[in-house]
């Protein structure tokens, strides 16, 4: 094997990285009511046509909202901000298994035998506490924050204004 091979089985999607991304970003932005997917492409540096894949896939995992029209766009919802590492890559890419003998269902027919598989299950268990321990809040810096303060704060404005002026 070369030692200037630089490609990995063992690495992130492009897409679970956008979607990374995209979430952190919708995170740092509160005063924006809803962002629209241009604007995200630019943001994360990710191509249009792609991201739209991803913010489909988040949607129906509910961790945006998203809206068409003339007040359309993308909003992070709660359960985006609340979201772990591990719940965003599952959410776009399934079960993360570091070795398919670690597959839930499926019994590996060496198990027993394996030099290798403790070895795989110990470095799952690690992978996955890294990756469950870090919110999407945590990366963008708000976990001091209440979600509904970093994801609706259009709202409460909206609602204090109407006080105001009746």
């Amino acid at each position: 094997m070369s030692a200037k091979r630089n490609n990995s089985s063992m690495q992130l999607t492009r897409a679970a990285d956008y979607a990374l991304r995209v979430l952190t970003f919708l995170a740092t932005e509160p005063e924006r009511e809803r962002a629209l997917l241009p604007d995200l492409a630019k943001a994360t540096a990710s191509p249009e046509s792609f991201l739209s894949k991803v913010l489909q896939a988040l949607t129906k995992a509910r961790m945006v909202s998203s809206r068409r029209g003339k007040s359309g766009g993308f909003i992070l919802l709660p359960r985006g901000l609340q979201a772990s590492v591990k719940d965003v890559i599952e959410a776009i890419d399934g079960p993360i298994r570091l070795n398919i003998c670690l597959s839930t269902g499926r019994s590996c027919p060496r198990k027993n035998s394996c030099v290798t598989h403790p070895v795989w299950i110990k470095a799952q268990e690690a992978m996955m506490e890294v990756l469950t321990s870090a919110s999407i809040a945590d990366l963008a810096g708000v976990e001091d924050q209440p979600a509904s303060k970093v994801v609706l704060p259009i709202l409460a404005a909206k609602k204090s204004v109407r006080k105001r002026c009746k």
